[in-house]
C-alpha cells in the first residue's frame, strides 16, 4: 500500500507539471476508484503501473510541446530583435495566447487588403487600351438660405440689391475618369478627367445642367520631374479653401481666389535639397480665357470670338518656385509665382496681364494648419480676379478712354481637424479694384459686373465624414459686394451638403 500510495504522489506531482495536469489526475482517480479490493496486490500493482506509464507518456509529449513553443517564440523574439528570457508554461500560454493575436490581425488585414483589392477590381473600367481606367465621383446635394439677393443662388459670389431666396440644387454633382498608361520615355504616365453638371442653366435650381468640363491633366512623371498638360486653375495659385457647398465655383472665387479653370502645358522640377526639403521648379504656357458677364453686351449672341489673349496669337507664361517640406501629417510649402500674358481687344488694342504672387501651407500640427494665397497684378479678370474684368473703357470728355484695372487680393484659410472625420474650416477673401481707375467710367446700373470694385467673402464650414464615402457640410458665407457708383451690398447665405462619393 505505501508503494500505492508513493506511486500515486509521484504520479500526481506529473500531472501538475503537464499543460492539462487536472483532467488526467482526474483520470487516474476514476481509474482506481474502480480497482475492486477484492483483487490482489499484484494485479493492482500492474495496472498502476500501466496507468502511470500511460500518464508519463502524455507529460512527455506535453513537455515536447512546450519545447517545442518555446523555440518558435524564441525565434520569433530574434526576428524582432526583442531579449530571449526563459520561459515558464504560464508565459508560454500567455505569449501563444499573443502569437495568435497577432496571427488573427494579420489575418484580419490580410482580409481587408482583398476586399481593398476586389473593390478595385470591380472599379475598373473597360477601355479601348489594355491599361486600367478607373471611375469615380460624387453625388452632391446643396441646401441653400440667401438672405439677400446674389447674382446666382445655388452658387453665389456677389452679392446684390433685392431679396433673397431658398433652394436645393444637385447641379454641383461631380464625375471623374482616372487612367494609368504606359511608361514612356522611362516616365509613368496617366490621366484624368473632372466634370459637373453646371454647364448650362436648366429651368429650376434643383435640376440638373448640361455636363461640363471642369479640370483635365495628362501627365508624365519621372523620378524628378514632370511633364504636363492640363485645364486647371493657374499654376501661381495651387492652393484653394475647404468647401462642399461651393463646388461650381471654388470657395472665396472672385473673392481673391484665382481658380479658374485654363488650358496649360508646363515642366515641373522637384530638386532635393536639405534631408526631405526640395525646391520645385514649375513653369507653364497658359490659354487665358476673358471674364465672363462684364463684357458680354459688346459681343454679339451668334459669334464665339477668340479670347484678347488668343487675338494676341502669343500665349501667357507663368512660373512658380516654392519649398516643399514635410510637417506634422502633411507637406509645408511657401511658393511665389509670377504671370504674364499679352492680350488685344476686338478693336485692335494690346494690354498686358500681370500678377506677382505668393502661396503658403503650413500644418502646424496635426490638428490644425494655415493656408493661402495673395496676388498683386493687372487685367486678372481672366484668372478669376480683377472684379469680373480686364479694363474699363468708354467716352470721358468726349473722347475714347481705355484704362488697364490694376488689383490685387487674397485670402487665408485656418482648418482644425479634430479627427478623421470632423474638421472645421474659417477662411476670408477679398477682391480689390481701385475705384479711382473705373469710377468716371460706371455704367447706370449699378448691380453690373462692370461697376464692381471689391468683394469680400467670409466663410466658415464644418465638414463631417462619418465614412470614406460619405459627407456631410453646414456653412454660413457673408458676401460684401462694392459697386463703384452705390453703397455696398451684404448676402448671408446658409448651405447644406451632403454627399455621396462612389
Amino acid at each position: 500500500m505505501k508503494q500505492t500510495i508513493f506511486a500515486l504522489m509521484a504520479l500526481k506531482c506529473g500531472i501538475r507539471r503537464a499543460a492539462w495536469s487536472a483532467p488526467l489526475l482526474a483520470t487516474v482517480l476514476v481509474f482506481t476508484s474502480h480497482i475492486s479490493a477484492q483483487e490482489g496486490v499484484a494485479e493492482k500493482m500492474e495496472q498502476l503501473d500501466s496507468a502511470i506509464l500511460r500518464v508519463q507518456t502524455q507529460v512527455d509529449e506535453s513537455q515536447r510541446q512546450l519545447r517545442e513553443l518555446q523555440q518558435q517564440l524564441a525565434a520569433l523574439r530574434q526576428q524582432a530583435g526583442l531579449p530571449a528570457k526563459n520561459i515558464t508554461a504560464a508565459s508560454a500560454s500567455a505569449d501563444a495566447t499573443q502569437l495568435a493575436a497577432a496571427v488573427e490581425e494579420v489575418r484580419e488585414k490580410q482580409d481587408v487588403q482583398e476586399a481593398a483589392l476586389a473593390a478595385h477590381e470591380q472599379a475598373k473600367v473597360e477601355s479601348a487600351s489594355k491599361y486600367p481606367v478607373t471611375l469615380s465621383g460624387m453625388i452632391l446635394f446643396n441646401g441653400f438660405v440667401n438672405t439677400r439677393a446674389v447674382d446666382t443662388a445655388p452658387t453665389p459670389t456677389v452679392a446684390l440689391a433685392g431679396s433673397g431666396a431658398t433652394g436645393a440644387s444637385l447641379r454641383q454633382s461631380l464625375i471623374g475618369i482616372d487612367a494609368r498608361g504606359p511608361h514612356v520615355f522611362g516616365a509613368r504616365s496617366h490621366a484624368d478627367l473632372r466634370g459637373d453638371f453646371d454647364g448650362a442653366a436648366a429651368s429650376s435650381a434643383g435640376e440638373l445642367g448640361f455636363l461640363r468640363l471642369r479640370t483635365a491633366h495628362a501627365e508624365l512623371d519621372w523620378k524628378h520631374t514632370t511633364a504636363f498638360f492640363s485645364l486647371d486653375r493657374p499654376l501661381i495659385s495651387p492652393e484653394t479653401p475647404t468647401s462642399l457647398t461651393a463646388i461650381a465655383e471654388p470657395a472665396l472665387a472672385w473673392s481673391g481666389n484665382l481658380w479658374a479653370w485654363n488650358p496649360q502645358a508646363g515642366v515641373s522640377e522637384d530638386l532635393p535639397m536639405h534631408r526631405d526639403t526640395i525646391l520645385q521648379m514649375q513653369t507653364a504656357l497658359i490659354d487665358v480665357a476673358d471674364p465672363p458677364n462684364a463684357y458680354t453686351a459688346a459681343i454679339p449672341s451668334l459669334v464665339t470670338p477668340p479670347s484678347a489673349s488668343e487675338q494676341s496669337r502669343w500665349p501667357g507664361v507663368q512660373a512658380r518656385v516654392a519649398l516643399v517640406s514635410p510637417l506634422g501629417d502633411g507637406q509645408a510649402h511657401l511658393g511665389i509665382g509670377g504671370y504674364f500674358a499679352p492680350h488685344q481687344t476686338a478693336e485692335g488694342t494690346n494690354f498686358d496681364s500681370w500678377a506677382g504672387t505668393m502661396d503658403f501651407r503650413l500644418p502646424i500640427s496635426s490638428y490644425f494648419e494655415f493656408a493661402g494665397s495673395a496676388y498683386r497684378g493687372a487685367a486678372l479678370g481672366g484668372l478669376g480676379g480683377g472684379a469680373y474684368k480686364d479694363y474699363a473703357y468708354g467716352l470721358y470728355a468726349g473722347m475714347g478712354y481705355f484704362r488697364v484695372l490694376d488689383d490685387m487680393g487674397g485670402w487665408m484659410q485656418a482648418k482644425e481637424k479634430v479627427n478623421g472625420r470632423l474638421e472645421f474650416n474659417e477662411a476670408l477673401g477679398i477682391d480689390n479694384v481701385p475705384g479711382n481707375q473705373l469710377r468716371p467710367f460706371a455704367t447706370a446700373n449699378p448691380s453690373s459686373y462692370y461697376n464692381l470694385v471689391r468683394n469680400r467673402t467670409f466663410t466658415w464650414n464644418v465638414i463631417y465624414k462619418p465614412s470614406a464615402y460619405l459627407l456631410y457640410s453646414i456653412e454660413y458665407r457673408r458676401i460684401a459686394s462694392s459697386p463703384v457708383n452705390g453703397p455696398t451690398e451684404f448676402s448671408d447665405v446658409i448651405g447644406v451638403a451632403a454627399g455621396y462619393k462612389f
